[in-house]
């Protein structure tokens, strides 16, 4: 089974971490903040490589999806989230990216201490090397919080289904989700003024 190889997801390694983004908001005219870049169909990959290259922060979670071509069995990481990479930068980055060609929109983050938060537990689910489903609609469901196990202290929304659990997490802002199929796990209802 050939996988194909994945590509840089998060620039730089330690983005999430509060001690990076701190030390990056000092003393300038043009601070970084976080924006959710709405790419065209197909471009997150490709905008993250220019990104990379002008040395840009960003975060693009991405996933192993397994594809059948040609009879042969292929893992490819693709992004989580169709249409969308997250972009710590300036206002000047912001700019650079949309000289790409590549990005749509971009949505400034109002409240960017909730998008970390979500983006970490993101990274965290992807992390575990299991199998993660992208979620584009999410379904209502209790709020929980894993409290036992590799996923211990991850926040998220719990779906029933017929065979098993989904444990999802989603990223508010753009009402999309990952899924990961739980089992055997303490789980404990989380109020919903604490989520």
């Amino acid at each position: 089974m050939p996988i194909l190889p994945k590509e840089t997801a998060i620039y730089p390694e330690r983005l999430l971490e509060d001690e990076l983004l701190a030390s990056s908001q000092a003393d300038e005219d043009d601070p970084p903040r976080w924006w959710v870049l709405h790419t065209k169909p197909r471009q997150e990959k490709a905008l993250a490589r220019q990104l990379l290259e002008l040395d840009a922060a960003f975060y693009l979670p991405l996933y192993a999806k397994r594809n059948r071509v040609r009879g042969r069995l292929q893992v490819a990481h693709v992004p989580l989230f169709d249409g969308y990479l997250f972009l710590w930068g300036t206002l000047i980055q912001r700019q650079k990216a949309f000289q790409t060609q590549r990005v749509v929109q971009a949505i400034a983050v109002n409240d960017p201490v909730r998008l970390i938060q979500d983006l970490r537990q993101v990274k965290l689910l992807l992390d575990t090397g299991r199998p993660v489903t992208p979620l584009n609609h999410l379904e209502p469901g209790d709020e929980v919080e894993i409290k036992a196990g590799p996923l211990s202290g991850l926040r998220g929304t719990i779906i029933s289904s017929t065979r098993n659990q989904r444990f999802v997490v989603k990223v508010d802002f753009i009402q999309r989700g990952a899924a990961i199929e739980i089992e055997d796990v303490d789980l404990t209802p989380v109020k919903s003024t604490e989520m």
